[in-house]
């Protein structure tokens, strides 16, 4: 198939539909959970708990219904997807496969041999022995010794171990104790059609798929970095170039220009009739929402929601972000916590939320808008209150303060539109 050009806002469709975000929540509850998370390939993970995690925020802007508990059932319990990566994610656990050649190429005991080079073996049969005789462990469970020097996956040589093993796939996560990770030997958790090793050819193409679906749009330079990571080996300009041109070739992928650009992009080749769709003004089938669209209710993203970290909304949307919560206060631009908001195709907003767990008030710190957003408009103050409504119920805030939205007529008309649905304070 030769290459194709499409329009920016197509661009933008594509992506926030592949994603579940557009135009609007397809999937509902704790099934839809698990279908949302296959659909986009991968969620990352976060500890930070400031209003959520930013993975719950993710699911939340996806799925109706959506509860924390929804995660945790279906990845600890019902055993659907796992845990991995120094980019922390959850996959689905038909994955683990490829997966499992990527774990495979890793230098197993590299980590821990560079922490503690003395003894390192010793300390893994140790930390082997532990988890034989005392089944799931975490950190906390071992009283090992410390680091002669610093690591921050631990302070203790077990911890490192712990870590090793995991990267490498000789262990797994069983549970998590809030965010503290409980490991077990990798056969005592996966289901045994997914626990083998795929071969390097099936899982090199298996992780140009994946990177393609789980961007929407991957630059095409965008595929050696994916596959020099998932590989773990590094690929010649020359190499890569000849791998995509098959790929190209077969048709499994398709280059797309996006007009006003110079890059070239890549989509699988299934996704061609869903950019057709979208150049045409239609929705794609099966992306029509459950309920109500990101036109009648605004939607807020995660901090590492895929669509807008990493420059993405600069790119995708000319909307300036960057999460600020690692950046020092007298240099942050926005807030701690902020998070974009999508009002039908495009970001037009930011606000900081502020979950206060002592009276359960959700406190929105901050608001900061485009230029050209409709804050003027009755249809997006609704929007932003039936937005606001839902992520208050999602948080089971009890109370809700609208002090950090401005302008003061914006405010009044979403504490007006708010109702008697959350109070107000």
């Amino acid at each position: 198939m030769n290459q194709i050009n499409i329009s920016r806002k197509t661009a933008r469709r594509f992506v926030l539909g592949k994603q579940g975000l557009w135009p609007g929540r397809r999937w509902k509850g704790k099934k839809g959970a698990a279908q949302a998370i296959r659909t986009c390939e991968a969620v990352q993970l976060d500890p930070l708990n400031v209003v959520a995690r930013s993975q719950d925020i993710v699911l939340h802007s996806r799925v109706l219904d959506y509860k924390p508990g929804h995660l945790y059932k279906v990845a600890y319990e019902d055993r659907e997807f796992f845990d991995y990566g120094s980019w922390l994610a959850m996959y689905p656990m038909s994955d683990l496969p490829n997966f499992r050649y990527h774990m495979e190429q890793r230098s197993h005991g590299a980590y821990v041999k560079h922490h503690v080079p003395d003894g390192h073996k010793e300390v893994m049969e140790f930390v082997r022995d532990e988890l034989r005789r005392r089944g799931p462990l975490g950190n906390r469970d071992f009283n090992g010794r410390r680091l002669g020097g610093w690591s921050y996956r631990g302070r203790k040589e077990t911890s490192v171990a712990l870590f090793d093993m995991w990267l490498s796939g000789e262990l797994m996560i069983h549970h998590r104790d809030g965010f503290e990770r409980i490991y077990d030997f990798r056969e005592n958790i996966v289901p045994k059609q997914f626990d083998y090793v795929a071969g390097e050819r099936e899982a090199e193409e298996f992780f140009a798929r994946k990177s393609v679906a789980f961007h929407g749009l991957l630059r095409e330079a965008g595929m050696r970095i994916s596959l020099d990571d998932y590989m773990r080996r590094k690929h010649g300009r020359d190499e890569a170039a000849r791998k995509l041109g098959g790929w190209i070739e077969s048709g499994m992928l398709t280059q797309v220009q996006v007009e006003g650009g110079r890059e070239t992009f890549l989509v699988l080749t299934e996704d061609v009739k869903a950019l057709e769709s979208l150049e045409k003004g239609k929705v794609p089938r099966g992306w029509n929402p459950k309920e109500s669209t990101t036109l009648d209710e605004v939607t807020f993203l995660a901090p590492l929601d895929i669509v807008s970290a990493r420059g993405r909304a600069k790119k995708l949307f000319d909307f300036e972000y960057t999460w600020e919560v690692y950046t020092p206060a007298h240099k942050r631009r926005w807030g701690y916590y902020v998070l974009p908001i999508l009002y039908g195709d495009d970001l037009v907003a930011r606000l900081d939320p502020k979950l206060d767990r002592t009276t359960m008030t959700l406190e929105i710190k901050g608001f900061w808008h485009e230029e050209d957003a409709p804050v003027k408009e009755t249809d997006f103050a609704n929007a932003l209150a039936k937005g606001l409504i839902r992520f208050a119920k999602f948080v089971e805030a009890q109370r809700l303060s609208l002090e950090g939205i401005h302008p003061v007529g914006l405010r009044r008309a979403v504490k007006k539109a708010v109702g008697g649905e959350v109070k107000v304070v």
